[in-house]
């Protein structure tokens, strides 16, 4: 067996995105932490994948809806100096609009969609500084710039998510710490049920298999992509959004109001 090239915790790790993430890392060389609610799934992917690997596998049933389960999270991220990968990918979605939408299940999504992701980062990243080593992987999704798309709650806590990565880059940028958030379009998991509405109705030309998006953003960190977005043909076209986006930075605070709103005059 190879050398471990650390450990990987991946939260939302028994199916879908988060149990691909899993098998990519551990065929890596990767030792894995795997995180869900799940248990029974867990145990099988982590027999699967330490079968075919080799690789030292620990799960832990978690629920990081749960305040107490998100704690206990925090503390093996905060204790464990194995660990050299974080993958944030746990979380819900919705689609219907807001006015079909039951409030109490919004402020659900909010806590493990954005609440959650910001402890378990803050939980693991004074360690990755210390050690000038390590690597963060936030999964947003595109509704994080096209709120408009599905549920506007759900668009904005993956606007969250790719904020606050942007962030930690350029917080990070000098601790060797590599930053990354995910943009998937749609994809062919369970996330669609859940969400309200079934895959079947989703049209086919625009869902992803859940192995190429995976593949397709490990391509996009291992050429050191902070912003990585599977299905966008032409990287030229996101440099462009964050050019526009750098050039209103100065003209975003100023001393007075812009001369067409005619205050004072």
């Amino acid at each position: 067996m190879s050398k471990s090239k650390g450990t990987a915790l991946i939260t939302g790790a028994s199916s879908g995105i988060g149990a691909i993430y899993a098998d990519r890392l551990a065929h890596r060389g990767y030792d894995l932490i795997l995180v869900a609610r799940n248990r029974v799934r867990l145990d099988d992917l982590a027999r699967r994948l330490a079968d075919e690997t080799g690789r030292a596998i620990e799960v832990v049933a978690a629920d990081l809806g749960n305040r107490d389960d998100v704690r206990r999270v925090e503390k093996i991220l905060e204790s464990d100096a194995s660990i050299t990968m974080l993958i944030n990918n746990a979380g819900v979605g919705a689609t219907a609009p807001l006015l079909a939408s039951d409030v109490d299940k919004m402020d659900e999504m909010i806590t493990l969609n954005v609440s959650a992701l910001m402890r378990l980062t803050y939980a693991v990243a004074p360690g990755f500084a210390a050690r000038s080593t390590g690597t963060i992987i936030n999964i947003a999704s595109i509704v994080g710039v096209a709120p408009e798309v599905l549920n506007g709650v759900y668009g904005g806590t993956k606007a969250f998510v790719l904020a606050f990565t942007l962030s930690l880059q350029k917080e990070l940028a000098e601790k060797n710490i590599r930053i990354q958030a995910v943009l998937p379009g749609a994809t062919a998991t369970d996330f669609w049920g859940i969400a309200g509405t079934p895959i079947e109705h989703v049209p086919s030309e625009i869902v992803m298999r859940a192995e190429d998006m995976v593949d397709a953003a490990l391509a996009g960190l291992d050429q050191g992509e902070v912003i990585t977005i599977p299905a966008l043909p032409d990287a030229a076209d996101w440099a462009a959004y964050e050019a526009a986006r750098q050039k209103l930075m100065p003209n975003l605070s100023r001393k007075t109001p812009a001369a067409r709103y005619r205050i004072g005059s």
